[in-house]
């Protein structure tokens, strides 16, 4: 198998962890996978993402991360500590108006080597072409800029879960736990897509793989999972050696606020773990809802946010 340029940032293994309360409540047994303890920034599923995006930005001479999101992404914080990280500047593009800096956008702020600028459209997309004029502009100067889409998604991004499945295949034989659900929020795509194209490898069990989308139709987010998982498989030398089931549920851009409050309260309350509300909670409220139709035990992995805590909901 080929061997990707990577550049570890993360602190792996994530631990695996029964939520025997919660599993109680539910009628359905439920570990959860701590991916909000990556340990870069303040943790969360992109870390292992960006092992792969900065090793290939570091294997084309990059000196310069160029990325966007929203004034509350966490892709972006963490984008920008790994650049800072390894000697490169990040230059960020933001949808929308310059707003008060709190959560996500105050920490940006506050790092030496990050430039931040702002679209002045509230349009997510509007990020797209702005990441291009960066681009130019510091090329023009001498500079050498890598592009990175919105959320890290992408064949290089989903490798990182492409590993995650080789790690929680060895934690869960070691547990003796037998998980035939790995279920996950879903947003840009790329860590659904990584946790496919790992299972299409003959390594470990089969899965089903659930994601919950909160910012796409599901139409759109099959289309870029399907994507992203071959490209990060062609870039490892290899082919879908097995078929996996993965489905996307929640067709709807604007989560229900009041069951994704009310999901992220039940797991604090009873495993001390808390979701973010953009990304976590609506996920969990997703398999609390169907939780009488899943057959566990059931993976669900806790993807981080925690600068979103300590501001109000989206």
């Amino acid at each position: 198998m080929t061997e990707p340029p990577r550049t570890r940032l993360a602190t792996l293994p994530t631990p695996l962890v029964p939520a025997h309360r919660l599993s109680r409540l539910l009628g359905v047994q439920v570990w959860l996978k701590r991916d909000d303890l990556t340990g870069l920034g303040l943790g969360g599923n992109k870390a292992r993402q960006l092992e792969f995006i900065i090793g290939h930005a570091e294997s084309v001479g990059a000196n310069a991360l160029v990325t966007g999101g929203g004034p509350r992404s966490n892709w972006v914080m963490l984008a920008a500590l790994a650049a800072v990280n390894r000697g490169m500047s990040a230059e960020v593009a933001l949808f929308g108006d310059p707003r008060p800096a709190q959560g996500n956008l105050e920490l940006l702020q506050r790092i030496p080597g990050v430039c931040v600028q702002f679209t002045g459209d509230p349009d997510r997309a509007s990020v797209d072409p702005m990441l291009q004029r960066i681009s130019a502009r510091l090329e023009g100067e001498g500079r050498k800029p890598h592009i990175v889409g919105r959320g890290g998604a992408g064949p290089h991004g989903a490798l990182g879960y492409v590993w995650a499945v080789d790690e929680m295949n060895v934690q869960m034989e070691a547990l003796g736990l037998e998980a035939p659900t790995i279920w996950v929020p879903t947003g840009s795509c790329g860590t659904q897509a990584g946790l496919v194209a790992g299972h299409r490898l003959p390594v470990g069990p089969a899965r089903r793989v659930v994601g919950v989308s909160v910012h796409r139709p599901v139409d759109e987010c099959r289309l870029r999972i399907e994507d992203f998982a071959a490209g990060a498989l062609e870039l490892l030398g290899q082919r879908p050696l097995r078929d996996t089931v993965w489905e996307v549920l929640g067709d709807r851009l604007t989560p229900r606020r009041r069951e994704a409050d009310a999901a992220a309260a039940m797991v604090a309350a009873t495993e001390g773990v808390f979701l973010d509300p953009e990304f976590g909670a609506p996920a969990m409220a997703e398999l609390i809802s169907r939780a009488s139709r899943i057959d566990g035990p059931v993976v669900f992995v806790v993807t981080g946010g925690a600068p979103n805590l300590f501001v109000g909901n989206p």
